[in-house]
């Protein structure tokens, strides 16, 4: 693509390097917009390096892991860099999963350390003990912090001065409003995250800094088989997709952005683009805890956004409120969509409504996560999963070719691709790819071949260089930019009362992404109306984050399956989507 470079330098250098520059050249300039509080990047270095110095008083040593737990904020930020800064491992986590998936992810990666936001740590707690609401005289004995050290984070302790005054009013919304940032009270032991950063003393200057190949941060994903694991990204790898992220959008101007920060920075793509990206460019991060786009529009009124990166979902929305609010976003001259395929008319529209151009990226949380691009300006595809970004080698091979290779244990020739416009499976190379799977060697050899090379588990097709989905042999739902694994929902509601089989699918959901479907055969005997959508949804919020729990509810008399058992969720779809009337149809939004 004219005017990006074909390689792109892979820093063997660690992330903070990053937020040190930042404030060297711009010190003054506003890091953090968060509803209104401002951050500027000279206090975001000092508070990362407080940060750092009580991470380290708290016993965190290098390569140890620190588990963060709350949504975007600038103390989320704090604790990230501060970690990085000491050579520790950011393990991130979603502030709203189930109290099983966040205990379990614990337990794998081992941290001794949590700074959660007051309203999740709740759902650490060790089960057994009495603060966890157990009972019996053995729970009084139970540490409800599992031996871990656990530091709370205050989200209203970030909040304007008049924000935080406004939640101490005796009025029914600061009660509401006050509800979802602080928790009504602790467990005793948990140390206050926002006071101890406060008043602890710098890291000195000389401390040793991580090297680009170590470990930076777990990401949690299910990978291509959707067993749950963490990918372990370096300090390089991260660092190479931010370069390679910044060299495909080169209109940015250094210290002259106002980035959009919605996507959670648990998520690969909010990560990248928001913790890395914006701070490489000194620019400002306009941030909230949570999607909410009246707060977008008030805050493209006080701070006017130039780049935003987001699911289709997002764009939507925010479209619909600026046109029914008459608010101008002409400021935004970049939008990049990731993690789900956006509707070609909304992307159309974004353009025409902001005057800029609209992108989408094509990646996955072992690539850092960007693999590839549309370009941004007149000759992009929209529609198209992109060119491939710099540095970054794909091939489009036989996927059969490929495992009966390895099935008979011969050499594999990736060389060996499929015609253009046939589709394969991509594979690709490059400084962005992931280190492995933390703790799990087996996982990590299925996901990558001889030479460097990750299997995506996604068919694509090449036309004219330019890469298009075909089908996803993963048979992940991309929901609100989220991935969502059948096998896990299926395992959550096939041991629910009254439900002999389940299969679940992914269905068109427009902007949203695909819609959760399951398609459920009920007990011999029970009649057609004793199983609700809601009841279903029910019993699986216990062990699904909320954005996988099922949206329609499909009742059929067999679930296919082939000779060895396995659900043919291709013919279930098929089945739904020609109308042949199941005997039953629920649908939520």
């Amino acid at each position: 693509q004219a005017g990006i470079p074909a390689v792109i330098e892979a820093p063997d250098a660690g992330l903070g390097e990053l937020l040190e520059t930042a404030a060297h050249f711009y010190p003054d300039r506003v890091a953090i917009d968060f509803l209104g509080a401002t951050t500027t990047y000279r206090e975001l270095l000092e508070a990362s390096e407080r940060a750092a110095r009580l991470l380290h008083d708290a016993g965190v040593r290098r390569g140890d892991r620190v588990a963060l737990i709350m949504p975007n904020c600038p103390q989320h930020v704090v604790a990230v860099y501060g970690a990085l800064r000491l050579g520790a491992i950011v393990a991130e986590h979603n502030p709203l999963a189930p109290a099983e998936e966040l205990r379990a992810q614990l337990e794998r990666h081992g941290g001794r350390v949590v700074i959660a936001w007051e309203k999740g740590v709740d759902l650490i707690l060790d089960p057994r003990s009495r603060e966890a609401g157990a009972a019996g005289p053995e729970a009084d004995s139970v540490d409800p912090l599992g031996g871990r050290t656990v530091f709370s984070v205050d989200l209203s302790a970030a909040l304007p001065a008049r924000l935080r005054a406004a939640l101490r009013l005796p009025v029914a919304r600061a009660r509401e409003t006050r509800a979802s940032m602080k928790a009504d009270r602790l467990p005793t032991g948990v140390r206050s995250w926002d006071r101890e950063v406060a008043r602890a003393p710098r890291l000195p200057a000389s401390w040793p800094y991580p090297d680009g190949g170590d470990v930076a941060v777990l990401l949690h994903t299910g990978g291509t088989t959707g067993a749950p694991k963490a990918a372990m990204l370096t300090h390089t790898n991260l660092r190479a997709n931010a370069n390679q992220a910044i060299a495909w959008v080169p209109m940015l101007h250094e210290g002259g952005e106002n980035f959009l920060s919605l996507l959670p920075f648990f998520h690969a793509f909010g990560l990248t683009f928001n913790l890395f990206c914006a701070v490489q460019k000194a620019a400002t991060q306009v941030m909230m805890p949570k999607f909410d786009v009246a707060e977008v529009l008030r805050a493209q009124a006080r701070r006017p956004l130039t780049f935003f990166v987001g699911v289709p979902v997002m764009f939507e929305r925010i479209l619909r409120a600026a046109q029914e609010a008459g608010t101008d976003l002409r400021s935004l001259r970049f939008g990049v969509c990731g993690a789900a395929p956006m509707p070609p008319a909304v992307g159309a529209e974004w353009e025409r409504v902001t005057g800029g151009f609209f992108v989408e990226g094509y990646g996955m949380t072992e690539t850092s996560p960007i693999v590839a691009g549309t370009p941004m300006g007149p000759t992009r595809r929209l529609g198209a999963l992109g060119l491939p970004f710099p540095s970054t080698d794909v091939r489009v091979v036989d996927p059969e070719a490929l495992e009966a290779a390895l099935g008979a244990g011969a050499p594999v020739d990736v060389d060996v691709e499929v015609p253009d416009g046939e589709p394969g499976e991509l594979l690709v190379r490059g400084p962005q790819v992931f280190a492995g799977y933390w703790g799990d060697p087996e996982a990590t050899a299925a996901a990558m071949l001889p030479g460097g090379w990750l299997r995506t588990g996604d068919m694509v097709r090449r036309e004219e260089s330019f890469l298009w989905m075909a089908d996803r042999r993963r048979e992940l739902i991309l929901t609100g930019g989220f991935n969502v694994y059948p096998s896990q929902v299926e395992a959550a509601i096939r041991d629910m009362d009254g439900i002999a089989d389940a299969a679940v699918i992914g269905l068109d959901g427009g902007a949203d992404g695909e819609l959760v479907c399951a398609a459920v055969v009920l007990d011999a005997g029970a009649p057609a109306g004793s199983l609700t959508l809601e009841d279903v949804r029910s019993h699986a919020e216990r062990t699904l984050p909320h954005y996988a729990l099922p949206r329609r509810l499909e009742i059929i008399d067999e679930i296919p399956r082939s000779a060895i058992g396995k659900v043919l969720r291709r013919v279930v779809r098929e089945q739904i989507t020609r109308n042949e009337r199941p005997a039953s149809k629920q649908t939520s939004r």
